[in-house]
């Protein structure tokens, strides 16, 4: 069965850095996309960023553009979330979440996503 592991959430000041991992287990992934969302308390889960696991293409959410990076290591079924200076708005449980995408569409919303990790929480003070 499909697991997903996140781990590397903590608590850091405004401006540090933090990578998140996700450690997939269970099938290949071959073909599947790759996703990052967050839900802060009180609020909707959304979507982050997205890499492709084969090609390495990835999208990103307006609100993370520049600061944090999506990528992959095949060889070790992770998944990375380089997030570079952090806002107290980034504060959220942070799901590493998978679907098969063949054809690589951009899929964005969490229900189009069937998998997900536990989540692991980021913290960020001002």
């Amino acid at each position: 069965q499909v697991q997903l592991v996140e781990s590397g959430g903590q608590l850091v000041q405004a401006g540090a850095s933090l990578r998140l991992s996700c450690l997939a287990s269970g099938r290949s992934f071959k073909g599947y996309s790759m996703g990052w969302f967050r839900q802060a308390p009180g609020k909707e889960r959304i979507f982050v960023a997205r890499v492709n696991w084969n090609t390495g293409d990835t999208n990103y959410a307006d609100s993370v553009k520049g600061r944090f990076t999506i990528s992959r290591d095949n060889a070790k079924n992770t998944v990375y979330l380089q997030m570079n200076n952090l806002q107290p708005d980034d504060t959220a449980v942070y799901y590493c979440a998978a679907r098969h995408n063949p054809w690589n569409l951009a899929f964005r919303d969490p229900a189009d996503f069937g998998s997900w990790g536990q989540g692991t929480q980021v913290t960020v003070s001002s």
